[in-house]
């Protein structure tokens, strides 16, 4: 008996010793189980957490609009019907976007036109759908080697051994194309962004079918999309600018810019003119949607956390119809022009700045440039701050007060015009010899000698005819530039645009060039550059940045109508030149005198009717062969223009540049022609805008109410 309660008593420690064992073993192996979620699977885990999670996204809003200086709208918004894409968070595999795209390509078309089609379908696009289809022939195509590569480049492997004898194994229908370009869209959309896959080239069917059949369709919706909608046509779009479009997305090169400034990457962004720079002014407030995803990653609930807002407009200073009516006063010149000079090939283009020389508002620029291929006139309005021409004489303004600032000529004086002759160089003299001119008279004639004579003491040296120059500073060129660089010649204007040309400053190392640099036929300037320039000495030496948006005004949700001004634009001075005032009255003389005076090189061309007008200015030529081979192909002139009227309370400066025109006998005035009538428009519309009772410096009805003004006050 004792035995047996002995055998008991040892076999009870043994069975607990079992469970205990048993125990120790289920937690040893539940305590790895999570050290391998927790280390080795831990990110894995966090993704499938992070699927059901509620994840924000942006939708895009219309962008600001653009008005002219009396409230007329020059850029819109146009709403138009589009079918878009947004990928599930962590994205999704080619193959389910292809099997999505399969079913979407039952309600629409990418491409109506065949040859369309067929040329957004490239043969890369053809082997990834055979790779998609074909996935374990290929990958059994790869070596040993080849299989140890990451898998982007394995991919790349993978593809280009697909060959064209592969290819002809599936017959590549109309409606095969269109189900692989639908699917290129949707590849290059960013998870949780809609990406839009279709929308100027929808139907009103299409898109109904695609709006009745979007329970069947993950990831699609039928919105509405905007689009800019110019409302002059083609008129100023130059500086308007340009937007990404939405598969393009923010630009590569400043990706990290806009992402840190709260953009997607599939936003559309301005890409130049004024629609990149005012870009954080017109872009406004996405709409911010908090989606909610299931464990797969697709989207099953939305909720609008931040409410969108539409951009702010921009108020611009132009005159659209002043724009309009310049554009056709150059073309119509032009081909007066074309039909009158024997040009040996050349007078193709001309350049036209107006701005406001004591506001500094740009009242028109226009470009138009002949194309021979296509016959016809273009619009190249960019050039008046991208292209730099040599002017010619209309930069003796500039080149006389640093004369007179700089004590090497005064009032009054006269000097003998002789030409100039520098040893080892050609003759240089004035277009014909003008006796004894004085400082006005220099002006007033053109006189080459007498500026030549203001580089000459300038630069110290000791000039006999047809000797070396002796005692020359060389830094007496760059002197001669901090002149003019004053005036807004050789440097950057200021202008309200994302890139503006300097011009180009002579290299050619030899002193006598100082010569040409004093009469306009050395440094390069842009048209613009020469409008702000005359307009500094028209506004009595104050040198004012040029600027095309007046205002920025709120979104107005009603039509037509400007909302509250955000911000406006006063005039900037940028500097005062460091010149004794009399002597710019002076200058301002000879300008008067150039264009009224009785040998002024202008006054014929301006006399009559166009005198009510009070324009005074400076006329330039400048010599422009053309080369081909090393050799001179033609002999063409660069023709100038600068002024601003009246002279008397100067309310509009401008400035003319026709690159290569004829010659000698061959040419023709022709930026007199489009001074005289861009002038008589100028007062022409403002006599009537007076007639009618609108003020000038009226920007709309909105900002006169706004302001608790009205057109009787």
């Amino acid at each position: 008996m004792g035995d047996k309660k002995k055998k008991k008593k040892s076999q009870l420690p043994f069975r607990l010793n079992i469970l205990f064992i048993f125990v120790f073993g289920l937690f040893s192996l539940l305590i790895l189980q999570l050290g391998v979620v927790q280390i080795l699977n831990g990110e894995e885990a966090q993704n499938e957490i992070n699927k059901t999670e509620n994840t924000p996204s942006t939708k895009p809003v219309p962008r600001g609009k653009m008005y002219d200086r009396f409230g007329r709208i020059v850029l819109d918004n146009e709403p138009v019907k589009a079918i878009t894409y947004t990928p599930p968070k962590n994205g999704e595999s080619a193959a389910k976007r292809l099997e999505l795209a399969e079913n979407l390509a039952q309600y629409v078309t990418m491409f109506k036109d065949r040859e369309e089609l067929l040329d957004n379908i490239k043969e890369r696009d053809k082997k990834e759908y055979w790779y998609l289809q074909n996935a374990k022939v290929v990958q059994e195509r790869l070596t040993k080697k080849e299989k140890e590569l990451d898998n982007s480049e394995q991919y790349k492997v993978m593809l280009d051994k697909i060959t064209d004898k592969d290819l002809q194994e599936i017959e590549w229908t109309d409606e095969l194309l269109n189900v692989i370009a639908i699917k290129k869209e949707f590849d290059q959309a960013f998870e949780l962004s809609p990406h839009v896959v279709l929308n100027e080239g929808i139907t009103e069917e299409e898109f109904a079918q695609v709006a009745e059949h979007l329970p069947e369709l993950q990831g699609i919706n039928a919105a509405i999309d905007w689009k800019r909608k110019p409302l002059y046509g083609g008129t100023f779009n130059s500086f308007i600018g340009g937007i990404t479009t939405s598969d393009k997305g923010i630009p590569l090169e400043n990706r990290d810019y806009y992402l840190t400034h709260g953009y997607s990457l599939n936003d559309r962004v301005g890409t130049s003119g004024l629609e990149q720079q005012y870009e954080s002014v017109l872009r406004g407030r996405k709409e911010k949607v908090q989606y909610t995803t299931d464990n797969s990653g697709n989207v099953v609930g939305s909720e609008i956390v931040v409410q969108g807002k539409s951009g702010n407009d921009l108020v611009l200073t132009l005159d659209m119809e002043l724009q309009q009516a310049v554009d056709k006063i150059v073309q119509e010149e032009l081909k007066t022009a074309m039909g009158k000079v024997n040009n040996n090939g050349y007078l193709e283009d001309a350049l036209v700045a107006m701005m406001n020389p004591q506001t500094g508002e740009i009242l028109a620029m226009s470009g138009v440039r002949y194309d021979r291929e296509d016959n016809e006139y273009k619009d190249q309005s960019y050039r008046v701050i991208y292209d730099a021409h040599q002017p010619g004489s209309a930069v003796k303004g500039a080149t006389l007060l640093a004369g007179f600032d700089s004590g090497v000529v005064h009032i009054g004086e006269t000097i003998r015009d002789t030409a100039i002759k520098i040893a080892g160089t050609p003759k240089k003299e004035s277009w014909t010899n003008l006796g004894n001119p004085s400082d006005l008279k220099a002006i007033e004639r053109s006189s080459n000698v007498y500026m030549f004579n203001i580089a000459l003491r300038m630069s110290g040296a000791s000039y006999q005819y047809n000797q070396p120059l002796r005692g020359f500073d060389w830094d007496s060129f760059q002197r001669m530039r901090n002149y003019f660089n004053q005036f807004g010649l050789g440097v950057e204007t200021g202008v309200d645009l994302p890139y503006e040309a300097t011009g180009v400053v002579g290299q050619d190392t030899v002193a006598g060039k100082i010569l040409d640099l004093a009469i306009g036929q050395y440094d390069t300037y842009t048209t613009l550059q020469l409008v702000q320039y005359v307009s500094t000495i028209a506004n009595d030496g104050y040198r004012i940045r040029p600027h095309l948006v007046n205002e920025i005004r709120q979104a107005e949700p009603q039509k037509g109508q400007l909302g509250p001004v955000v911000k406006s634009f006063n005039t900037e001075v940028l500097n005062k030149i460091g010149i004794d005032d009399k002597y710019i009255e002076r200058v301002k003389q000879g300008f008067i005198n150039v264009f009224h005076g009785s040998q002024g090189t202008a006054a014929g061309r301006w006399s009559g009717e166009y005198r009510k007008y009070k324009v005074a200015g400076k006329t330039g030529t400048a010599e422009n062969p053309q080369y081909e081979d090393g050799k001179m192909k033609a002999y063409t002139e660069n023709l100038s223009l600068v002024g601003y009227a009246p002279y008397d309370n100067p309310e509009v400066a401008f400035a003319i540049v026709v690159p290569k025109n004829g010659g000698g006998n061959t040419q023709y005035a022709v930026h007199h022609e489009i001074g005289k009538k861009i002038i008589a428009k100028y007062f022409e519309l403002k006599d009537e805008r007076a007639k009618n009772g609108v003020d000038t410096d009226l920007l709309s009805d909105s900002k006169q109410e706004e302001d608790g003004q009205t057109k009787e006050e």
